[in-house]
């Protein structure tokens, strides 16, 4: 049996579309060199980077990231506290991501409006909704008694 070379690793005795082996020469091997892995680290950057220049609601959500994690610093918040907070953030900003990327994607697909289009792209946003619900109350759970506090001695 031939081995087999794709991004996962080598998937042995697969056929291609024609029912023949292919061969292993026609196959290329994982890259693992250094060069390759840091030049995969500046696309991620990359990507990144497009989010922060272009995408407001990237913008909104690590400013409020930003200001989440300073209450946080004000507060002295416990250990477990940073970890929820942090997942949180990661879990938000990830989605905006994520939705973005699909939004190129289906603009990429079609410039047709397409039902399928409009689904793929309103379950998307929807996603970014419910992360940012979820932060809400992680954040309202975290920071809300201590906020109460403060408020009734001020007042």
């Amino acid at each position: 049996m031939q081995r087999h070379y794709s991004r996962g690793g080598i998937i042995r005795g697969v056929d291609n579309v024609f029912g023949q082996e292919e061969n292993d020469a026609m196959a290329a091997p994982i890259d693992r060199s250094t060069r390759r892995f840091l030049i995969a680290f500046r696309y991620a950057f990359a990507g990144i980077g497009h989010l922060l220049r272009t995408q407001r609601n990237f913008q909104i959500h690590l400013l409020i990231g930003a200001i989440a994690i300073a209450l946080g610093m004000v507060f002295r918040i416990a250990r477990w506290e940073w970890v929820a907070l942090a997942l949180t953030i990661g879990m938000v900003l990830a989605a905006e991501g994520f939705n973005t990327a699909i939004e190129a994607t289906v603009d990429l697909a079609t410039s047709e409006r397409h039902p399928l289009a409009r689904i793929a792209k309103d379950v998307a946003a929807g996603t970014v909704l419910l992360c940012a619900l979820t932060a809400i109350v992680v954040g309202v759970l975290i920071f809300g008694p201590r906020l109460w506090v403060l408020w009734l001695m001020l007042t």
